[in-house]
């Protein structure tokens, strides 16, 4: 071999490592972490739909199972913060018998992330009276903090309280 047609051979295998790593390089940069993409307004305003409905069950560990095993619950009738799973259950055996029906008034969905969103806003809880049959309407504000564990969502931080001028 001529020393021309080393000096060749030495700049074709040095140019093709070069693109053979800038190639590796660019799948190696573009193949991190897979995420899912940002729920929608709709598929979080579903999520109050299925905590409403749980309500309706008048069982309080399905409405439970909504609540992450370390959510926060600040309740609309009740001055206790609620803190882990036994006292969110304790809660609502003492709510249900009213037999809530929540119904948004006015709703402010942010999606923060493909794992996180919150809804805040105004609804009308519908109680009625398990003596007399009486119904009432209890004015309040709410918000909601959703977070996605292990593919499922769940509430970690549930804040509800009488309107104060309502």
């Amino acid at each position: 071999m001529t020393r021309r047609s080393i000096s060749k051979r030495a700049a074709v295998v040095t140019v093709t490592a070069a693109l053979a790593l800038g190639t590796l390089g660019t799948v190696a940069a573009t193949a991190g972490p897979q995420h899912d993409a940002k729920p929608s307004h709709k598929q979080i305003a579903a999520l109050f739909d299925g905590w409403n409905a749980a309500l309706q069950t008048g069982d309080p560990k399905k409405v439970a199972d909504r609540y992450a095993p370390d959510a926060v619950l600040l309740p609309t009738v009740s001055n206790e913060i609620r803190t882990d799973r036994a006292e969110i259950v304790d809660y609502f055996e003492h709510f249900l018998p009213n037999k809530p029906v929540a119904k948004k008034v006015e709703t402010y969905i942010n999606v923060l992330d493909s794992d996180s969103a919150i809804d805040a806003g105004a609804y009308d809880i519908t109680l009625t009276d398990p003596k007399t049959g009486k119904k009432r309407v209890v004015e309040a504000r709410y918000t909601y903090e959703y977070e996605k564990r292990g593919g499922k969502w769940l509430i970690v931080n549930h804040h509800s309280s009488v309107m104060p001028e309502g």
